[in-house]
């Protein structure tokens, strides 16, 4: 969310991100609603301070008649301010869905673009593999990788929880569950707090950070008016909602681990098989909250995106970073990098990270505040980014490290987790 004084004062440049994002918004009805709301909101108190003022007449006058008089024209005043409060509560409620709908500015380094597609690669680490190169031979999908060494069962997971069901089993388990220990551990050498964050989640965090109500096909939402989470992005910046911080406790640093639901709702017919897109997966987030300082905001961007590809490089997978465009944006984003992962059978880098800031538009709306040296109350700015999604990167780990036996190399930096340096 954005201020609303910066919105009128901005009218084209907020035009102009909605035109960058694809994101139809007409910043002129919002400031008609607000003229309305701004109109209504001063008659109101108009009203509501005369009927103070003629409440404490009453109190002092004696004559019966005159009293009399007074109490039917407040009667009136009462009956015409409850007209007024009820039209002014409806243009409020169309304000607020509006100002949900305001798309933040996107920063000037953002590319343009209609979809993915436009990303732009900004640097890339490793050697692809060459399987096939010197007589070698032509590497299996992770499909058929995991059937054939007993990683995961996607027969019985589709019996059992439906399209996109799955089990991983046996070294599939195990492998997920190191990949994530490994990234916790990692980080938590770098100073961030750990986190185990719930999956079941108030509405509120997901307006405000920005999931509702553009994204409400993608949540699954329980009868208790609960919402399951797709990121721990949503419950851990909830954490500190309405809370004031202290300057020199920030920056925030946070890892935190969660199951993730998603609906998959507008991706139908994309990767139904594997292990790609699933309505169920596990996730290793990092969080940071940081001073109101749009180069604090960018220099944390650039840190917890060096943070992913250090693990993507201790697990020597081949990568490449691309900018997104503004098309690929989100309503809230400022700037964001995806990380995409090398997938041999494909021939192709596929998205594994995403890295995003906001400034304070998440919190703006989940009144997150610090008071600043001078005494000043700022909100601060938030960013958030994919350490690692199992079992996702597990296509990429298999599929870099198999063999032509059809074994898979353990990564050397999760043998210690698995007790062995080969799946066969």
């Amino acid at each position: 969310m954005l201020d609303i004084k910066f919105i009128r004062e901005n009218a084209d440049l907020i035009n102009g991100a909605g035109r960058k994002k694809r994101i139809n918004f007409e910043v002129k009805k919002l400031i008609e609603i607000d003229n309305k709301r701004l109109e209504l909101l001063k008659e109101v108190e108009e009203m509501r301070a005369k009927q103070n003022v003629e409440s404490d007449k009453i109190v002092k006058i004696q004559d019966a008649g005159e009293k009399e008089k007074i109490i039917t024209a407040m009667k009136e005043l009462k009956e015409n301010l409850s007209d007024k409060e009820k039209e002014l509560k409806k243009i409020e409620e169309k304000w607020n869905e509006l100002m949900l709908q305001v798309p933040n500015v996107p920063d000037p380094s953002v590319p343009e673009g209609e979809s993915d597609v436009d990303n732009q690669e900004i640097r890339k680490w490793g050697e692809v593999p060459q399987f096939s190169a010197d007589g070698g031979f032509e590497p299996k999908g992770h499909i058929e990788l995991m059937e054939s060494l007993g990683l995961v069962d996607l027969e019985r997971g589709s019996k059992v929880a439906g399209f996109r069901g799955y089990f991983l089993k046996g070294d599939g388990a195990m492998l997920a569950f190191a990949v994530m220990q490994f990234t916790l551990e990692k980080l938590a050498e770098s100073g961030f707090e750990p986190f185990i964050a719930p999956s079941l989640v108030k509405e509120e965090s997901f307006l405000g950070t920005g999931w509702l109500p553009q994204g409400k096909d993608e949540v699954y939402k329980t009868q208790d008016n609960l919402y399951l989470a797709g990121t721990a992005e949503v419950p851990m910046m909830g954490l500190h909602k309405d809370e004031i911080l202290k300057e020199e406790d920030l920056p925030k640093t946070y890892v935190a681990f969660s199951p993730c639901f998603r609906r998959e709702a507008g991706s139908y017919g994309k990767d139904t098989k594997g292990i790609y897109r699933l309505h169920e997966f596990m996730k290793v987030e990092q969080i940071v909250l940081c001073e109101a300082e749009h180069q604090e905001s960018v220099k944390w961007h650039e840190e917890i995106t060096r943070n992913s590809e250090n693990i993507m490089q201790a697990l020597k997978i081949p990568y490449h970073v691309v900018v997104n465009c503004g098309a690929d944006l989100g309503l809230g984003q400022v700037k964001k990098y995806d990380i995409e992962s090398w997938v041999p059978s494909e021939k192709r880098y596929r998205e594994t990270h995403s890295s995003s800031y906001f400034h304070d538009f998440q919190a703006r709306r989940l009144n997150i505040r610090y008071k600043d040296k001078e005494g000043k109350i700022r909100f601060v700015h938030s960013l958030n980014n994919t350490a690692v999604a199992v079992p996702r990167i597990l296509i990429s780990i298999l599929e870099n490290y198999q063999q032509k036996d059809g074994t898979v190399i353990v990564p050397e930096v999760l043998r210690k987790y698995l007790n062995k340096d080969l799946i066969s």
